[in-house]
């Protein structure tokens, strides 16, 4: 079995679960019996087309997938993954620095 471990933003949709477990020889087929466990975490993670979204990143032992062989890296027992969505937000300095509020 392989382990997903699920960020805070995404749990709502895997019963508040962590992590969990999987049982799949490569990122794509843990990815799919994870959505097929939770369909409505499914949208979030792919778009229309059934293309992983761009700023979903998937982990393997701290490397990106897309630096191995994208969704068709194989997994041996043992292994986790991990679902980092990209966060977008904060303040551009052209703003300036926030104040005070008095």
């Amino acid at each position: 079995m392989n382990s997903i471990r699920i960020p805070t933003p995404l749990r709502p949709y895997t019963d508040n679960l962590k992590e969990i477990e999987v049982d799949a020889s490569n990122v794509g087929e843990a990815l799919d019996a994870l959505t097929e466990r939770y369909p409505t975490l499914r949208p979030h993670l792919y778009d229309e087309s059934g293309n992983l979204r761009a700023y979903v990143n998937i982990f393997l032992q701290q490397e990106d997938i897309r630096n191995l062989r994208g969704q068709a890296t194989p997994l041996t027992g043992g292994d986790r993954l991990m679902i980092v969505p990209s966060i977008a937000g904060g303040r551009s300095a052209r703003f300036g620095r926030p104040t005070a509020v008095r």
